[in-house]
């Protein structure tokens, strides 16, 4: 599966006094079995080009192609579309509705047309991907922890099998735990299902440790693409576009001016760990 977009443009409240352009000329594309990360500052146009790529904002101009079908055509069906790419919004937990667990997880199979049987084997697959408990499937959405809610809801767009999936800033608002528990299991949907990815995320620390192609946007248009290396290696560069380095690499470089001879580009914890190690000589 490839999600592609062409010279895609929109603009808000088009023909008003209050018209603005959010995105211009944006040319991108993920095939499957990528982890992409898309960085930007606050009000960059991310939320707003992620709309995008289900459907649920039609672009002023430009196209967003399915395996190379304009899925604003009548030949694709957004309805199939959305069972293929999943959208998890900010706060997904916000959008938690039924009496169980596994009511609230089994709503979109139920949608597709499956059986109760069905879907309800698709919600307990769901659940078991994000580490929710089987003992939590009969209780109410309402009484989970924050991080439990959060992993429900991205349950609910797992149980639609989708090819790709899309979170924005899915950690955010959660505890450290929480946060290192949804973090892990995306990951893993990754690495064990072959799930493509594409996450939002303020943390330039997550996008280093887990994005294999990062996307930077600013002011609505696609201004860097490359890997973490080739982003994090611009260094102040960045702070142009409203970004920064991983603290990680804030902390490398202070010991690098304290004379450690320890390389420059260091943009996670688990490499900086290694070559600390290895300096000192230490067997991990």
């Amino acid at each position: 599966m490839q999600i592609k977009t062409e010279n895609l443009e929109y603009i808000y409240m088009e023909g008003t006094p209050y018209e603005k352009k959010a995105l211009s000329n944006i040319n991108i594309e993920i095939n499957s079995g990528e982890f992409v990360g898309l960085i930007g500052h606050t009000g960059s146009g991310k939320s707003t080009l992620i709309q995008h790529l289900n459907g649920l904002i039609k672009p002023t101009s430009g196209r967003v192609l399915l395996d190379g079908k304009d899925i604003n055509s009548k030949e694709v069906s957004l309805r199939q579309l959305r069972f293929k790419i999943g959208l998890v919004f900010q706060y997904p937990e916000y959008q938690l509705f039924d009496e169980t667990v596994l009511s609230d997880i089994a709503f979109g199979p139920k949608n597709l047309g499956l059986s109760d049987e069905e879907a309800n084997l698709r919600a307990r697959e769901a659940m078991e991907l994000v580490g929710l408990s089987s003992e939590l499937e009969k209780k109410s959405p309402f009484e989970l922890s924050g991080g439990q809610k959060r992993r429900a809801a991205i349950a609910g767009v797992l149980a639609m099998k989708p090819e790709l999936l899309i979170l924005d800033e899915p950690a955010a608002g959660l505890d450290p735990k929480g946060r290192t528990d949804i973090l892990s299991r995306i990951k893993d949907l990754h690495e064990k299902q072959n799930m493509g990815i594409l996450l939002v995320s303020h943390s330039m620390e997550d996008i280093a440790r887990m994005a294999q192609r990062v996307l930077i946007i600013k002011k609505g248009s696609i201004v860097r693409e490359g890997t973490p290396v080739e982003i994090f290696g611009l260094g102040d560069e960045l702070k142009r576009y409203g970004l920064d380095v991983p603290q990680i690499t804030k902390l490398i470089r202070k010991l690098r001016q304290k004379g450690l001879d320890l390389p420059e580009d260091i943009y996670t914890v688990s490499k900086a760990e290694k070559e600390i190690l290895k300096l000192f000589k230490i067997k991990s």
